[in-house]
């Protein structure tokens, strides 16, 4: 219910932001399916964007530049593992909104009206 209560212009600009995001990541690294490295995000400093951008998104602080490669790959690991499960806990909320009683845990949340799957319709219309 809180997406359909966002006005069309915030939408705009997270779908934007995060197209821009997938945009930078394909063209200024390596694609994990051509040789890059899985979960590494490009650097703004590696491309030159640093003068548009000057913090990173990823260690905008830059408190973890020293990480070990054990602690690194152990962390993608971690957060691999939580974005499944925010993943899972996402579907699990979406079904409970659905279908009444399909997650026994979650018979607080209130039904959901809408149509999760619309944006995905033939008919769909972002402007109606």
């Amino acid at each position: 219910e809180q997406w359909d209560a966002i006005p069309l212009n915030a939408k705009l600009q997270i779908v934007a932001f995060v197209g821009f995001l997938e945009f930078y990541s394909e063209i200024a690294g390596t694609h994990y399916m051509k040789g890059g490295v899985p979960g590494k995000y490009p650097s703004f400093a590696e491309t030159g964007f640093d003068a548009v951008m000057p913090v990173d998104l990823y260690d905008p602080a830059g408190l973890w530049g020293d990480m070990s490669a054990e602690k690194s790959k152990r962390g993608l690991a971690v957060e691999i593992n939580n974005g499944r499960a925010a993943m899972l806990g996402i579907f699990g909320f979406m079904a409970a909104s659905k279908v009444d009683g399909s997650v026994p845990a979650l018979s607080f949340i209130k039904p959901y009206a809408g149509d999760y799957m619309q944006p995905f319709e033939g008919n769909f219309d972002l402007f109606a």
